[in-house]
Parts: structure tokens; C-alpha cells; sequence
């Protein structure tokens, strides 16, 4: 498996004075990645989807429509440094699920060896375990908040899946995981039963309502002996209404807004060391809905990330 040359970013804008994602994202090897403040690492994967897939198509999207979006946020000014290591090359994978994820922690090993603050653009929910498996192997405790509508602790019965990551993480040596957004009716008993077990925690899309930031806090303590923390955004957290090119669309999520609030305020904090977007199906959206979404969920997200960088 390997990674392919990044597309070329280039602004939209006939301003001069638009400084875009397009105008300031730079092609970058593994090599030089720790000069930027974040890069992102394309996974162009959905063999795993429990459900509709698309989200192969999920990281050429993103890029496409990041590209247009200006790089000032009012609170922080300008996002930082950003370099684009391209694609992780799937082709020709004939290992399954779990071979990919053996691939994949073999090359974001590399990425979180060289000082890089990695920006995962994905794929299926299943890429999760190895965006996250490399940081289990170091001497600290690591803990995942995870804005989903589900909580993905299915049993690997049939082999992992995008509905098994965090199942599997928790065997591998998770410590902690903070579920945010989850709705009522989207999980078995069983599941949050397992969650509450192994000392997981479940914010629900209402609490997010009530108080988005509070909420987030709650996450973050559930997470404070944790030396590490990983963000991951299973995109179907928004209402369907924000999001309908997902596998699984439902009603009662998450507003943009919200999810946006929540982001900001996680990534900064300085435990944070990688984030992941998953799960936008750019085949199943409406007008390009969800793809806006999803990319300026990663502008908020970077603006928090390299306010104080």
C-alpha cells in the first residue's frame, strides 16, 4: 500500500485579499510533514460499511470543497500551516478489513512518529482502529472522543467492520472512550451495556442541545487521566437534514452549529494529537449538503488546532 501524490489546491477567488484553504494547503512528503502544524492523510475506503457505501469517494470531496473556504475564523484569525500527504493507495487489497487496518496503522505509525499533527479524511468508521492502534502502542493512556450517532462496540463475529472499531480498540488497550451525539434508537442495550462496562461514556444529542459546550466538557473529563486523546467524526451525527449523504441517515442529530462549537473546543486541547472524518458518501448526498458539512467541520477543527501553534 502506498500514498499518491496530493491533487493540487488552488483558491477560487478572484480577490487577492481571499485567502483560502486552497491558497495556503501545500503538497508535502512524509518526510517534511512536522513543518506544517497539521496534514492531512487521505483514506479512500468503504469495504467495511455496514450499509449504503460512498465514503470511498469521501476525501476527494472534502478537498474540493475546503479548497473555497476562506481561512479566517473572527475568535483566532487565520488557520496555520497545512500540508497534504495525499492518498493511502487501496488498491489491490485482498486481505479484508483487518488487513487494511494493518496497513493503515502501518503508515499513520510513520505519520505520528514524525511529529506531524495528522488529519485523517475518510473512508468507512473501520479506518478508526488504524488512525488510533499506533498511539495504543506508546507508553501513556489514550482515550477517543467520538462525535457518532452510534457507538460502533459491535462484536467482531463475522470479522471488524465500521460498526466494530471501537470493540477492537478496547481490546488492543483503550483506555477511554467519550461518546458525543449518540442517539436514542440508533443502538442495542447490549452495546451501551458493554460501553458503560469498560468505563465508556455516552453524551446524547440532546445534551448537546441543552449545552454544546458544557457537553464537551463532560467529554473531555470523562478523559482526564488520559496522556493522548484522538477526535474522530463519524459525520452521521448530524441531523439528516444537515447530512443526508451518510450510510445511515436518521433523524434527531446534531445541528451544524453544534457540531462546530464542540469541535473548536476540543481541538484545543493540548492532549489532542490526531482527527479523523469519516464516513461522508459523497454519492449519496443532496446538492453537496453533508461534503460542506464535513469541510468546515475540518476548518473549525484546524482553527482550533493551530490557534495557539
Amino acid at each position: 500500500m502506498t500514498i499518491s501524490d496530493p491533487p493540487v489546491w488552488d483558491g477560487t477567488s478572484s480577490d487577492p485579499n481571499d485567502e483560502q484553504f486552497g491558497d495556503i494547503v501545500h503538497e508535502t512528503s512524509l518526510e517534511d510533514v512536522s513543518e506544517y502544524d497539521a496534514v492531512f492523510v487521505g483514506e479512500p475506503y468503504d469495504g467495511a460499511v455496514i450499509g449504503r457505501r460512498g465514503a470511498r469517494e469521501g476525501p476527494t470531496a472534502i478537498r474540493r470543497a475546503l479548497a473555497s473556504v476562506k481561512t479566517h475564523h473572527f475568535d483566532d484569525g487565520p488557520v496555520g500551516t497545512v500540508g497534504d500527504l495525499g492518498d493511502i493507495s487501496f488498491d489491490g487489497s485482498r486481505d479484508g478489513v483487518a488487513g487494511v487496518q494493518s496497513m493503515v496503522a502501518d503508515i499513520t505509525a510513520d505519520v505520528y512518529e514524525r511529529g506531524s499533527f495528522p488529519v485523517f479524511l475518510g473512508g468507512d468508521n473501520s479506518l478508526t482502529v488504524g488512525n488510533v492502534r499506533p498511539l495504543l502502542a506508546l507508553d501513556a493512556s489514550v482515550g477517543v472522543v467520538s462525535f457518532d450517532a452510534h457507538l460502533d462496540c459491535r462484536e467482531s463475529l463475522d470479522g471488524p467492520s465500521s460498526g466494530t472499531p471501537y470493540r477492537q480498540l478496547f481490546d488492543e488497550g483503550l483506555d477511554k472512550l467519550a461518546v458525543v451525539g449518540a442517539r436514542h434508537f440508533e443502538t442495542s442495550t447490549a452495546y451501551a451495556d458493554f460501553l458503560g462496562e469498560v468505563g465508556g461514556t455516552i453524551l446524547t444529542a440532546d445534551e448537546v442541545g441543552r449545552d454544546p459546550l458544557q457537553t464537551t466538557d463532560f467529554a473531555l473529563d470523562a478523559l482526564a487521566n488520559c496522556d493522548f486523546v484522538f477526535v474522530s467524526l463519524d459525520v452521521d451525527v448530524l441531523d439528516q437534514t444537515a447530512a443526508p449523504g451518510v450510510s445511515a441517515p436518521t433523524p434527531g442529530g446534531i445541528t451544524t452549529r453544534e457540531l462546530y462549537t464542540m469541535l473548536r473546543r476540543v481541538a484545543s486541547d493540548s492532549r489532542v494529537v490526531g482527527f479523523e472524518v469519516v464516513e461522508c458518501a459523497p454519492p449519496l448526498d443532496d446538492n453537496g449538503r453533508t461534503v460542506d458539512a464535513a469541510a468546515r467541520a475540518v476548518a473549525h477543527f484546524l482553527s482550533g488546532v493551530t490557534a495557539d501553534a
